[in-house]
């Protein structure tokens, strides 16, 4: 899976393990629509291995430490079980670890998918898969993001009494009621997905669409087209389109542009400059069904290789047609910056076998494909 990415689960009680260079302590925190726990008991740890639906297994020699959940022993009022670890050492970040989490059928141990987050920094602690409802249904999402205050303030902002020392016994001592850490305001939400069955879509910056039909992925190649128009009347910008494709682990597999024009067997071809009567510039053919197994991710660039930057055009843009030529989805970008490269979009397989295609605008100091790498690797 890559970051942000969902899947259903296929599997009644599920097993997430976490690994990384260094010992860890893994967590399993049971949450209300609310986003808080019901009392301290939702906090599934070393300490506490046991809650309703939810097991902690300790590491014992070459089994590293996991958190089970049995969905069907969930209690009603808990929508989603986090996953999240920490170092064992308290003075410890997860810079320079890779933590991994690898999600087994806890009836028979086969691997049902594995995630490797971002490339961690300063963290003390880390959000590594959910367990949400949706519906009637469970599903897993890759969340990988670092959280700050380590495990004790992630436990403190759901509602939770963490883990601490006990004090020296004092000779008249009143009890204190635990108060909880304020809670942050929400992060922003991207837009709702959209979908295909509805007709045509339009998306904005960070908005989706899962690119399936009336329950079928779509047929047929489909093409990724380009346009953009010069701020100024006359004046010549050369632009180049580039489409990175990567792996599970965020490792890039190969790259279609205008000097490799087909790659996977042709499964991926690079259309080059477009006749002048078209309506686009220029564009990408794909077929996703025949895209190798271990192809993850696509991410759609745009270049200048003369360094002009895209303060220089306007109505920057990208659509996707099917085989009939029929525009399916479409993206206006909001703005320009003065930079040379552009990441336009991102398509990304999800574990069930659907490709969710989302827009994004972001500018970077690259005039080139291979300067794309790096940036548009971060943003699966």
């Amino acid at each position: 899976m890559t970051q942000g990415a969902t899947a259903p689960l296929t599997a009644v009680r599920v097993t997430v393990e976490v690994t990384a260079r260094q010992r860890l302590d893994v967590v399993g925190v049971l949450l209300t629509a609310a986003g808080k726990v019901r009392s301290d008991a939702d906090l599934i740890r070393h300490q506490a291995p046991r809650g309703p639906g939810v097991l902690h297994r300790p590491a014992t020699g070459s089994v590293p430490q996991a958190i089970t959940v049995d969905t069907w022993a969930l209690p009603p009022d808990v929508t989603r079980v986090l996953v999240a670890a920490g170092p064992a050492d308290p003075a410890a970040t997860f810079a320079g670890t890779g933590p991994t989490a690898t999600v087994r059928d806890a009836a028979t141990g086969r691997v049902l998918t594995t995630f490797t987050p971002p490339r961690a920094q300063r963290e003390s602690a880390l959000l590594v898969v959910e367990v949400y409802r949706r519906g009637v249904e469970w599903q897993l999402r890759a969340i990988g993001r670092g959280y700050p205050g380590g495990l004790t303030g992630l436990a403190a902002e759901s509602g939770a009494a963490p883990d601490e020392p006990a004090p020296a016994p004092a000779a008249a001592a009143a009890p204190t009621a635990f108060t909880p850490t304020a809670v942050p305001p929400p992060m922003p939400t991207a837009p709702p997905r959209g979908s295909l069955d509805k007709g045509r879509v339009k998306l904005v910056k960070d908005g989706s669409v899962t690119l399936v039909k009336q329950g079928r992925a779509l047929p047929g190649r489909l093409r990724l087209a380009v346009g953009w128009s010069p701020a100024q009347p006359g004046r010549s910008v050369d632009l180049d389109v580039s489409c990175l494709a990567f792996d599970a682990q965020r490792e890039r597999l190969d790259t279609a542009w205008f000097m490799k024009r087909t790659v996977f067997d042709g499964a991926i071809q690079h259309a080059g400059e477009l006749a002048a009567d078209d309506a686009d510039r220029t564009a990408l053919d794909l077929d996703l069904s025949a895209l190798p197994a271990e192809v993850c991710g696509l991410v759609l660039v745009l270049n200048s290789f003369s360094g002009q930057r895209f303060t220089e055009v306007r109505d920057t843009y990208c659509r996707l047609l099917d085989a009939d030529e029929e525009e399916l989805v479409r993206y206006d970008l909001p703005h320009t910056d003065p930079h040379p490269g552009l990441i336009l979009a991102k398509l990304v397989r999800h574990y069930s076998g659907e490709w969710v295609m989302t827009a994004l605008a972001t500018y970077v100091d690259a005039k080139t494909a291979r300067g794309m790498v790096q940036p548009a690797s971060r943003l699966l």
